[in-house]
């Protein structure tokens, strides 16, 4: 079974658990935190993905950073099944599948704007407002700055982009003027 099937499965279990308990945005939070934990600590994640280190020893380490952390019993509870299952270690995709699913359910698309320097905060607001309206769903937006966009602003949601950068406009005017020689 391929990791990504994978973890679209153990984020359907998830998520019905939490929407059901109405834990959602919290579960997920401390899934990111430990996530982060243990993207940001190499030997852990090798403790959790070596296979000659015995079960009980991970379990006594994963405890010992359960209490730690103090996270709620749902996310203990998933984090024991993931280490029973041998999948702590596939936690950064189990953790992204998690987000989408949750997303999925609350009815809210992710859009990824670039643009030539930082939006004002009310231009974000207008862009999350044209964006609600296009596509019918609630919008979280991520923002990135590239210098080498002249100016603009491209948006991508899901597969699909919506390219208004001035140098996508450059490459359409050159493309006629070609076409008109």
């Amino acid at each position: 079974m391929s990791v990504q099937t994978m973890a679209r499965r153990y984020a359907a279990a998830l998520a019905d658990v939490v929407t059901a308990r109405g834990e959602s945005r919290e579960v997920q939070d401390e899934l990111t935190s430990w996530n982060e934990m243990m993207q940001a600590n190499a030997q852990l994640l090798e403790v959790f993905r070596n296979p000659t280190i015995p079960y009980d020893q991970k379990r006594k380490v994963l405890n010992t950073l359960i209490a730690r952390t103090g996270v709620r019993p749902t996310t203990a509870n998933f984090l024991q099944v993931l280490l029973q299952n041998h999948r702590l270690g596939d936690l950064s995709e189990i953790n992204h599948r998690v987000s989408h699913e949750l997303d999925e359910r609350a009815g809210v698309v992710s859009a990824q704007v670039t643009t030539a320097r930082p939006v004002p905060d009310q231009v974000q607001e207008n862009l999350r407002a044209r964006l609600m309206n296009l596509t019918g769903r609630k919008v979280r937006l991520q923002f990135e700055v590239d210098d080498e966009l002249l100016g603009g602003i491209v948006t991508r949601i899901g597969s699909t982009v919506y390219d208004g950068s001035v140098r996508n406009q450059l490459q359409q005017i050159k493309q006629k003027m070609i076409g008109e020689l």
